[in-house]
């Protein structure tokens, strides 16, 4: 059986409301999905949370939802394409916050395409906004960190490792995130940065599931899958708050995969 529930509301009772406490985040991507579950568990935790997506009106909801549960947070609207934007944006969140503790590149774009459908313009647009998105993300954030013991984490998937028929665009940008993720924890280590990737799996009724994944393929997706069913929100929010944290502080350039099991499955989205 399917399960699209994807138990949105973070429990705290694994790492308390104080965990973050006096730590400045800053989402990218964060006003929608897995990105916005990762934001509300930073403010469920106790950090101060700035959200940047490409609609302003997407970002003025996350906050207003964000401070509606008791958090200090902002909304800020920028393509992250857009480097200049993206760095204004980032200075905007520091003049409202202070210096920044955790940072999360999250902004992704995606679609089911053959290579040989693939127009060139098409895999340029998804390798710009996932890989060149999350460079941006990281170089523009650098200044600002508080360093030592700034974290930063890259929203990447399994398409980095795994091949996924009409996915070409999509496993080019997140392989070279996870390479980029390795090179910055190499370089900014000695400054005491650490850089790590996370991996998620399909979450149930977030619109990558809903885009990607159709009904017939769902059913053979979770057979496939050693869990059996699709992650949640929750679950993925709990392993990037673990990367993010104190308790990851001898972890850098390590990829963690949150998927169930899928990258063991050889399940590569062949249609039948």
């Amino acid at each position: 059986m399917i399960s699209h529930d994807s138990h949105p509301h973070f429990d705290t009772k694994v790492f308390g409301t104080k965990f973050f406490a006096e730590k400045n985040a800053f989402v990218v991507g964060g006003t929608s999905g897995i990105n916005l579950g990762i934001a509300r568990a930073l403010a469920a935790c106790g950090a101060r949370v700035a959200v940047l997506g490409r609609d302003p009106a997407k970002a003025a909801r996350a906050a207003a939802e964000l401070t509606a549960s008791g958090a200090e947070a902002l909304g800020l609207a920028a393509d992250v394409r857009d480097f200049q934007a993206l760095d204004s944006a980032f200075q905007a969140a520091v003049g409202r916050l202070g210096q920044l503790d955790l940072v999360i590149a999250g902004a992704a774009g995606n679609f089911i395409a053959p290579a040989q459908q693939l127009s060139a313009n098409g895999f340029k647009a998804v390798v710009d906004i996932d890989l060149s998105g999350t460079f941006h993300t990281f170089r523009a954030a650098f200044p600002h960190l508080r360093r030592p013991g700034a974290s930063l984490l890259a929203i990447s998937s399994g398409q980095a490792i795994r091949p996924i028929w009409g996915q070409a665009h999509a496993s080019a940008a997140k392989a070279g995130i996870e390479s980029l993720v390795r090179t910055l924890a190499l370089e900014w280590g000695p400054e005491g940065v650490r850089v790590n990737s996370l991996c998620p799996g399909p979450v149930g009724g977030t619109e990558g599931v809903s885009r990607l994944i159709s009904d017939q393929q769902a059913q053979r997706l979770v057979a496939r899958i050693p869990a059996r069913r699709y992650g949640r929100l929750d679950e993925i929010a709990n392993a990037a708050i673990f990367l993010l944290s104190p308790a990851a502080s001898y972890i850098t350039g390590t990829t963690l995969m949150c998927d169930g099991g899928l990258l063991l499955s050889g399940y590569d989205g062949q249609p039948e």
